[in-house]
């Protein structure tokens, strides 16, 4: 079974906003792992918390895209990463949902398959997430691919896979998959002055042909505009 959603996906991390607490909540018996240098009492300065990006010489042109198709260009930076030893799951990537009335909440899933059709997940449709999906069938997906200077670990149940090495193993009715169908892909590489990289694709609705002013036509129905800098 497969239930189709509307997204938009990003290459690197985005923010979804909510109602924070007035004050932050302190947990009694866990180490404190910030010094004074970031926290005072209840409040943390983490404004030097930054990292070097490329540089002016490594930006993200339009030319540098391989293909006016964004399906195709994240095929393409989704092969890099696939390729690159110090990123664990390059399938990995963050699924936002929220609720009817717009309470969102975001968690971790895998990427078990794309093409022009959309991106393909599975999931229990009884979870969190399941729920929201059907009650709100909007999504945002977003792929992070920040190397990771960390030791992957992968678990196997040996006694299921032992089990059932010889048959097909048995798929509850409330198990099955979801197709998400992108109207808003961009692609956003990190630039060190801060002045990011920001290429967006915009698919077109139907009987919509004139573009905007800074938008450009690509193919199969997309077009795309340089957002920043």
């Amino acid at each position: 079974m497969r239930r189709i959603l509307s997204t938009i996906i990003l290459r690197h991390i985005c923010f979804i906003g909510g109602n924070l607490p007035s004050r932050a909540t302190r947990i009694v018996g866990l180490p404190r792992v910030f010094t004074s240098k970031y926290c005072s009492g209840t409040s943390m300065d983490l404004s030097n918390m930054r990292k070097r990006y490329k540089g002016d010489l490594e930006c993200f042109e339009e030319s540098q895209l391989v293909s006016l198709d964004p399906i195709k260009q994240f095929g393409n930076w989704f092969d890099e990463a696939t390729k690159c030893p110090e990123i664990g799951e390059s399938n990995a990537m963050c699924l936002a949902t929220a609720t009817k009335d717009g309470r969102p909440s975001a968690r971790m899933v895998l990427l078990k398959g794309y093409s022009s059709e959309g991106f393909r997940f599975f999931t229990n449709y009884e979870s969190r997430k399941g729920c929201e999906l059907e009650s709100n069938p909007h999504a945002c997906l977003v792929f992070y691919w920040e190397p990771l200077n960390r030791q992957y670990l992968r678990q196997k149940n040996a006694e299921l896979e032992e089990k059932y090495k010889d048959t097909e193993v048995p798929m509850p009715d409330y198990w099955g998959g979801y197709i998400v169908k992108p109207f808003l892909i961009e692609f956003w590489q990190g630039q060190t002055n801060r002045l990011h990289d920001r290429i967006v694709f915009t698919k077109l609705k139907d009987g919509e042909s004139e573009l905007g002013e800074f938008q450009h036509a690509a193919e199969g129905g997309w077009v795309y505009q340089r957002l920043s800098p």
